[in-house]
Formats: C-alpha cells, structure tokens, sequence
C-alpha cells in the first residue's frame, strides 16, 4: 500500500518548523505526567498505603525527564549510530529529525535525572523509578507514531498485504516496523504495567515494575528488530539477523529480570 504522505513539518511558527517529532515527545511527556499524577494520588498501591511520589514531585520532574530523554536520546543515537556523520557534520547533531533518538540512550540520560532528581527529593529510588516506568509506554507509542510520519526506521522487504512503500525505502514494499514498535512498546506494555499495578499491587513491591518495563521493552524490540531495517551505516553486525538495537536490548533484558528478582527477595525478606 502507499505511503500515507504526511508533511513531517506540521506547521510553521514563522521561520521556526515545528515538527511531528517533537509534537509527538510533547504529547507523551504531558500524557505521561497526566497518568503518573493518577498513581501517586492512589495511595492504596503503594507501600504502607502512602505514595512517596506527590504530585508537585512530577510537576517538578517533567523538566528533568524532559532533559533526561532529549539529551540521552540524541546523544545515544550520534554515540550508537550515527557517529561517523555527525563528526563530518556536526551540526547534524542538532538535527533530531534526521536519525533521531536512540532509547537506549534516552533511557540513561532519563535514569540520571531519576537518580539525581530522587536523592534531592528524599524519594524511594526503586519507587521513583517504578511510577516512570509506568508511564513510560505512552512516550514510546507517539514516538514510533512520529517515526512513521517521518518515513524513517523503516522494515525490511516484504510482500505481506499491509506492507507500505516508503518514499525514502525505494520502489519496494517493507515492514511498516515503526507500527509493529507503537502497538508492542507502546500499547501492550502499559497495558500490562497497568494490570500489574492495579490487580496485582505491583507498586508494593519497588522494582517489579521496572524491571517488567525493562524486560517488555527489551522482548519487542528484539522481535521487531527481525522485521526492522538496521541503519544504513551500520547494517547487520553478524550474518543477516544480528542488529545494534538486538545487542543493546538483551543486556536491558538482563537487567530488567535482575530488577524483578531483587524486589520479589526484597519483599519476602
């Protein structure tokens, strides 16, 4: 099918474009604080009935998460991806839609303003992480969302009957992976944090859903990664499976099953 050819650039604030992009990180920043605001005023999901993120806690945070997810992530992706041509021309650095952000990166420059941001406050780390966690999926569904506007991130070829023609993908159809990432990274997975969290008191156990987060994440992308074109100026690291988002993705996974064990000992002791 055609590629549904939506402008990048939603409008123009005088000489200054305003892209979809940075209009999608906006709407799931602002979705996310709405919804995490929700769980620190449910004080029955919390340890000792009391939840030790308020909500002037998050108004505070937003900036710091803000910061944390543009840094990290533009400086995660020039670090993974795209070095060799930002060197070339720096000022592609600065280009956040040409390449865009990396996860990976934007999850370590997010769990910095986590760390510094919850000893500041006197909050819970695990707890502090747990309510970001959370909220976290609703970011990364408008993110792949304006990843597909863009026509960037694109699948492999393909000749299944919802494949699309990418303007920047050449004459052929291709997996349209930027979706297959909305609805697993996004969709699924807070709807299963959120089955955690209010069925199962998930955010008594500080870390849980972290580490569920961690490992959900982990899981799709890995999955996608099979349907997903790897980028150009790094292709496939071994044979014609292996890809950088596999093998930044399974030490996360690793991580995120620690994460869980440690709570789970950590609530039984």
């Amino acid at each position: 099918m055609p590629f549904p050819n939506i402008d990048p650039v939603a409008f123009n604030l005088g000489p200054l474009p305003i892209h979809w992009y940075g209009i999608a990180y906006v709407i799931g920043i602002m979705l996310g604080w709405y919804y995490a605001r929700k769980l620190s005023l449910t004080d029955r999901l919390w340890p000792g009935d009391k939840s030790p993120v308020t909500p002037v806690h998050l108004d505070d945070f937003i900036v710091w998460a803000a910061v944390g997810i543009i840094l990290g992530g533009r400086i995660g992706y020039i670090l993974f991806y795209d070095l060799g041509a930002v060197i070339d021309n720096p000022v592609r650095a600065l280009q956040i839609w040409n390449g865009g952000m990396s996860f990976h990166g934007g999850l370590i420059g997010t769990t910095v303003a986590m760390l510094l941001f919850a000893r500041r406050n006197g909050i819970p780390v695990w707890s502090m992480f747990d309510i970001i966690a959370a909220v976290a999926p609703l970011g990364l569904f408008f993110g792949r969302i304006a990843n597909f506007i863009n026509g960037e991130l694109w699948g492999r070829l393909t000749d299944v009957p919802w494949a699309v023609v990418f303007p920047t993908g050449g004459p052929f159809p291709r997996h349209p992976s930027q979706l297959y990432e909305a609805g697993l990274e996004g969709i699924v997975l807070v709807i299963v944090l959120a089955v955690l969290i209010y069925s199962f008191k998930a955010l008594k156990s500080p870390g849980v859903v972290t580490g569920v987060f961690v490992c959900g994440y982990a899981l799709s992308r890995i999955f996608v990664e099979f349907f997903r074109e790897p980028d150009a100026q790094i292709g496939y690291l071994v044979g014609n499976w292996l890809t950088m988002g596999m093998v930044l993705s399974t030490p996360m996974f690793l991580l995120g099953l620690w994460a869980v064990v440690r709570a789970r000992r950590a609530a039984s002791s």
